[in-house]
């Protein structure tokens, strides 16, 4: 009896081992989480039936009844490396280029392109194709220039970007941005470039050269201009001031000689003294000169006395009191 108790209780432990282990079995076939990071896309037999856009647990068929496709909702990164194109006033240039794009319809992205391979092999002849007709819409000046308001290369991608939008939305894709790396010329092209930018350069240097030149010209002929007139001012100024210097000078000697008509002559005659004798003249004049007074007056002429000549040596020496 107890034989039989124990062989009971151990089936049953094996039976409930068995359930457990086939529901176990069962979940994992039939129950799968998705993550906030993805979508998924349930197939039977390889016909989309399904579309998890939202995270959570969810539940299918075992496979090979239906087949559970997840795929990445991020933003991810396209590079399409280095690619030749033409601008509109036909130079060539060498663009490096990425675009950032995400899944935003899982089953039009399953039933288009398939995969991430199949994603990035449409999206490098969509972009390629609408970028390259963006770069032939404009001059190279308009892509690479030092003054902001001739730039216009955000204008461009932005409009390279929407056109890769609407080519881009029936595979489920949506583009985000589309970006340059790098903008250069081909190796072949770059000698011949930086020759013309030099050329151009130096001409523009030439220009402001001569114009500063024509620039310095005018000024100093400007400033040689308003020199002249200033020292004529000056000049007429400086001879209306001396001549009512002389004039007031002459109104004093007057006054002078009116009040001392003696003491006037006395200081005359020493100024003239001082103007035309100094240490190494020898005058000969006679001796009744006015100029010869100052020097006889207390003593005799010896001419005279002898009744001799009229004419005196004037010695080389000046007379006391003629000092300046």
């Amino acid at each position: 009896m107890d034989g039989t108790n124990g062989k009971a209780t151990w089936f049953k432990l094996a039976a409930g081992l068995g359930v457990f282990f086939f529901a176990l079995l069962i979940s994992n076939l039939v129950l799968f989480v998705v993550d906030t990071t993805e979508y998924a896309v349930i197939t039977q037999f390889g016909r989309p039936v399904r579309t998890i856009l939202e995270p959570g647990l969810h539940w299918k068929l075992p496979e090979p009844i239906q087949l559970l496709r997840r795929y990445d909702n991020r933003l991810q990164v396209y590079e399409a490396g280095q690619v030749e194109f033409l601008t509109q006033d036909k130079k060539s240039i060498v663009v490096d280029y990425y675009a950032s794009w995400k899944i935003t319809d899982p089953l039009a992205f399953l039933k288009t392109v398939r995969d991430k391979i199949g994603a990035e092999a449409r999206l490098s002849d969509v972009v390629s194709s609408v970028l390259g007709v963006g770069v032939g819409q404009f001059e190279l000046s308009d892509l690479i220039n030092t003054d902001p308001a001739r730039m216009k290369l955000h204008e461009m991608l932005a409009a390279v970007t929407q056109r890769c939008n609407e080519q881009t939305s029936r595979y489920g894709i949506q583009i985000v941005n589309v970006e340059m790396r790098t903008l250069n010329f081909p190796e072949k092209n770059k000698l011949s470039v930086f020759r013309r930018m030099k050329a151009e350069r130096e001409q523009m240097a030439r220009k402001y050269r001569s114009e500063g030149s024509e620039e310095a010209a005018k000024i100093r002929a400007e400033a040689r201009k308003e020199e002249k007139t200033i020292l004529s001012e000056a000049y007429r100024k400086a001879e209306t001031i001396k001549g009512e210097g002389d004039a007031e000078a002459i109104r004093i000697y007057a006054q002078a000689f009116q009040k001392d008509p003696e003491f006037y002559r006395f200081i005359r005659t020493l100024a003239a003294y001082d103007k035309i004798i100094d240490d190494k003249t020898t005058a000969i004049l006679p001796a009744d000169s006015d100029l010869l007074k100052y020097f006889a007056r207390g003593r005799s002429s010896p001419a005279k006395n002898r009744g001799g000549s009229k004419r005196a040596m004037v010695p080389n020496r000046r007379p006391e009191g003629a000092e300046k």
